[in-house]
């Protein structure tokens, strides 16, 4: 009998394939997506209607990696020269994507790639449409 969690995206197989995407490093308000095969119903239970997916404008997958987020200068800068302290002059807004959710995004801004044979693909967080995550606590539960 096949393990069910195997089969979906995120599952045992997912983490099997992509054991080398420890060596990517993902910059930016950018994410990595495992892309699910294209059909009328994600694995989560979202209909996309014909029209769309006819079009191809929306697609689906599972988040593996996301960057540090948006850029923003350091408030206090370099207006304190006298200052001993070591700042990091950069500082990010984190992104609401996290590894291991479901996503549903806009196919044109994807940029494909193949990585150790496997298809991903890089979308900005701006693309991203809907985030399906599942409550920890929940898998707990069963």
């Amino acid at each position: 009998m096949t393990d069910p969690a195997a089969t979906r995206p995120g599952g045992q197989d997912g983490v099997d394939q992509m054991a080398g995407i420890k060596d990517i490093i993902v910059v930016g308000d950018r994410v990595l997506i495992r892309p699910e095969e294209k059909t009328d119903q994600t694995s989560h239970g979202l209909y996309l209607p014909a029209g769309v997916r006819s079009k191809e404008k929306v697609q689906g997958g599972t988040i593996m990696k996301v960057g540090p987020g948006y850029p923003i200068p350091d408030p206090y800068g370099d207006d304190e020269p006298w200052s001993q302290e070591e700042r990091e002059s950069i500082r990010y807004v984190p992104l609401q994507a996290q590894p291991g959710d479901y996503a549903l995004f806009l196919q044109e801004r994807a940029i494909e790639i193949e990585y150790e044979g496997a298809q991903l693909l890089i979308i900005p967080q701006s693309s991203l449409l809907i985030l399906v995550r599942k409550d920890p606590l929940e898998e707990l539960k069963m």
